[in-house]
């Protein structure tokens, strides 16, 4: 855990009623940034009156210098071969794209990623696989072929890399918190760790204990996250874990969720979506 200044130019001061910033800086590609994720839903659902979040994707430094030699703007000129094109970097280019179609979009974008990353089921390093992701997410495939091409996606990637590299982070996952007091010092915190550490980060933060939320209708949940593991059921509603799997398995007799199961834990998701 380190303390940086805030940086000049991209750090937006936070809102009065929200007085705590957490930029969280992900790579498609790290493992451990799908171990975080919980952790995240897990304070957005008891703590998320306190503060708002920016995702910032980035990518290995080696990665990103091989892609270098290649401009982004080149793929606006059509100068690759985008459907037979495979790249560790394509995946955040991606996500930033589907961010187009709305924030939900990318994060279940990212999501996706990271599940076929996990399994071993798809090489999401190409640029034909990211599309079939899309239409797995169902968010429209043209209009993210359009974005994924654009300056527009090209400069918002460009901005995340700028703010990873002002605010020197170099390890996946981080997340740097800011508060309201622009004169105070930011806190980095790098890797994982647990639930309880980010909690005090949030108490000291705010200087003083902030108040955790009753968590809301699985329903609810669902219609937040899209996806969600039986272990965190059970740790937002504190029961056992065989009694969440229960419920969810009745959900899913009930054609409410959907099973994949992984090696380490089982996943459900809604089928209202």
């Amino acid at each position: 855990m380190t303390r940086l200044l805030i940086p000049a130019e991209p750090i937006a001061i936070p809102t009065i009623n929200k007085p705590i910033e957490m930029y969280v800086f992900l790579d498609p590609l790290c493992s451990t940034c799908w171990e975080l994720q919980p952790i995240i839903r897990k304070l957005q659902v008891e703590y998320d009156q306190y503060f708002t979040i920016r995702t910032v994707l980035s990518t290995q430094i080696n990665n990103l210098n091989i892609f270098c030699k290649k401009p982004l703007d080149s793929i606006n000129n059509n100068e690759i071969d985008l459907q037979n094109m495979e790249h560790p970097v394509l995946p955040s280019i991606a996500v930033k794209a589907a961010e187009f179609q709305g924030k939900r979009a990318a994060h279940r974008f990212f999501n996706k990623i990271q599940e076929h990353l996990f399994l071993k089921t798809k090489n999401v390093l190409s640029y034909s696989v990211l599309q079939d992701l899309a239409k797995e997410i169902n968010i429209d495939v043209d209009e993210f072929n359009r974005d994924f091409q654009s300056k527009e996606c090209a400069r918002s990637f460009q901005s995340d890399l700028s703010i990873t590299c002002e605010m020197e982070v170099t390890d996946f996952p981080s997340i740097v918190f800011f508060n309201e007091n622009i004169e105070d010092e930011g806190i980095k915190i790098s890797g994982i760790y647990p639930y309880e550490i980010y909690v005090q980060i949030l108490q000291e933060m705010l200087h003083d204990e902030p108040e955790k939320k009753e968590p809301p209708t699985l329903e609810k949940l669902f219609a937040r996250f899209y996806s969600l593991t039986t272990d965190e059921i059970a740790g937002y509603y504190n029961i056992p874990v065989q009694k969440a799997e229960r419920e969810m398995k009745k959900r899913l007799l009930l054609q409410e969720v959907e099973r994949l199961i992984l090696p380490d834990t089982v996943i459900w998701r809604s089928k209202k979506q």
